[in-house]
């Protein structure tokens, strides 16, 4: 895959002041070095094959490995067809770029405390190889944004008209630049690779929030963009422009909330129902389920952990813990623990939650995580959610046998789930309840399958 940005300067070599040599300082990469970062799926390189005062170009080439490639077949691909990747389309620029673009210039996409020069529109061209999409299409997109949009189709196979390289040009500033090829790439290639929830609503109100609302394909962007999910879709049109610019949804189609919004607020129903003073959310990650517990008052120990530091940092940030009272914020306690391994700070809580936790450790160390949980840590009660493979026949693009997340290493079926957890339940002392979470199929059942132990303290007095 390849994308070459290249900034031109209107005075020329004769005034330093408006070098186009900026562009490195922008992107903040140097121009005589060549600077690489490891991606997944190969490696991103960025050179500058020309910089001078009056014209500078920096390119991104990403070298797919196709065996690493080939790996992610195993995980969900309910938006996302490898199989042409796999063959002849592991150059095209899709969701595979996006990640190269964010990987190599992030601060350069964000731009927390943007200098001048950030922030000044420039002479800009963008060349991008191989894009999955025809001249209408890719036209439809770019245009509206105020960029000249020219199609070079001379390498393509005679006859073709899809997949040309393309050539942006325009003033805008190079941020710009860079979230509107962030966003747009992927809705024309029409999939992403990694599983599309929530979080994506997100990267569209930080990258698309001055443009998308007014644009004349905002609802061809949030459907692709989105997977097609309507929940999503509406949720992300409210976000970016008020609940009543949200797109009117067929009579009698309700849009549903993403299925991991429903997954939080069903297990904080199930905490505050037990009425805990103690809680542990372990592999909380960036603290979704941390903040609405610290708004009630009796829970006065609330432990996050997470093997991630990197996971800690964000829940530390959605928290606001710097600027927290000290009272409340001494409520609250962050810190890097593997449930694999025993750690006796988590233990003889009131509660420990393991939200979509258990498929992403192996199988092999799952009686560790039994022991040092059930065993060691030894909860009143222990709230545990993780995927209904099941339920995956629903997923039309998820073959049998692919997971829903890159990292998922097994997926229980609903018999598979009761028989491990009546089997915990009963080695450790403990009695279980099931539930289901999310849509009803008749015959799959919910995509998410929930268990509840509570420690049978009439039993342990009996033994």
């Amino acid at each position: 895959m390849y994308l070459a940005i290249t900034k031109h300067s209107r005075l020329g070599e004769s005034s330093p002041a408006e070098s186009a040599r900026d562009l490195g300082f922008i992107l903040r990469k140097h121009p005589d070095r060549v600077h690489e970062s490891e991606l997944k799926f190969g490696v991103a390189r960025v050179f500058f094959p020309t910089a001078t005062d009056a014209e500078c170009t920096a390119a991104l080439w990403v070298d797919i490995d196709r065996d690493e490639l080939l790996k992610l077949k195993q995980y969900r691909a309910d938006t996302f067809n490898l199989t042409g990747y796999i063959n002849d389309r592991q150059w095209a620029a899709s969701s595979l770029m996006t990640v190269a673009l964010k990987s190599v210039f992030s601060t350069a996409m964000v731009m927390e405390k943007p200098s001048p020069y950030d922030e000044t529109p420039s002479d800009l061209t963008a060349t991008v190889a191989a894009v999955p999409g025809t001249e209408e299409e890719i036209r439809a997109l770019f245009e509206p944004l105020g960029w000249n949009v020219a199609c070079d189709f001379s390498n393509n196979i005679a006859g073709q008209k899809f997949s040309p390289t393309i050539t942006l040009s325009g003033r805008a500033t190079v941020r710009d630049l860079l979230n509107h090829l962030y966003i747009l790439l992927p809705v024309l290639d029409g999939g992403k690779h990694y599983w599309v929830d929530d979080r994506e609503i997100d990267k569209l109100a930080a990258r698309a929030r001055d443009w998308l609302p007014e644009h004349p394909q905002r609802e061809r962007i949030l459907g692709r963009y989105l997977a097609d999910q309507k929940g999503l879709v509406n949720e992300a049109v409210v976000k970016l422009a008020g609940e009543a610019a949200a797109i009117e949804l067929p009579r009698g189609d309700q849009p549903a909330k993403p299925l991991n919004r429903q997954r939080q607020e069903r297990v904080l129903r199930e905490v505050l129902s037990l009425r805990p003073r103690s809680v542990v959310d372990i592999g909380c990650g960036s603290g979704v389920l941390l903040g609405p517990m610290l708004e009630n008052p009796r829970i006065a120990q609330i432990v996050g952990t997470d093997v991630s530091v990197g996971e800690l940092r964000k829940a530390h940030k959605a928290l606001n813990l710097d600027c927290m009272p000290e009272r409340q914020a001494a409520r609250v306690e962050l810190f890097q623990s593997s449930v694999t391994y025993a750690d006796e700070r988590i233990a003889n809580m009131d509660v420990a939650i393991l939200m979509e936790v258990i498929e992403h450790i192996d199988a092999d160390r799952l009686p560790a995580l039994e022991n040092n949980v059930f065993g060691l840590a030894r909860p009143q009660y222990v709230i545990v959610t993780t995927p209904n493979s099941d339920y995956n026949a629903c997923y039309p693009n998820l073959e049998p046998g692919q997971f829903r997340h890159l990292d998922h290493r097994f997926e229980f079926s609903r018999a598979e789930f009761r028989q491990w957890a009546r089997g915990v339940a009963e080695k450790f002392g403990y009695l279980v309840d099931f539930d289901g979470i999310g849509d009803v199929h008749e015959t799959y059942g919910q995509p998410t399958q929930m268990a509840v132990f509570s420690y049978d303290f009439t039993a342990a007095e009996e033994s």
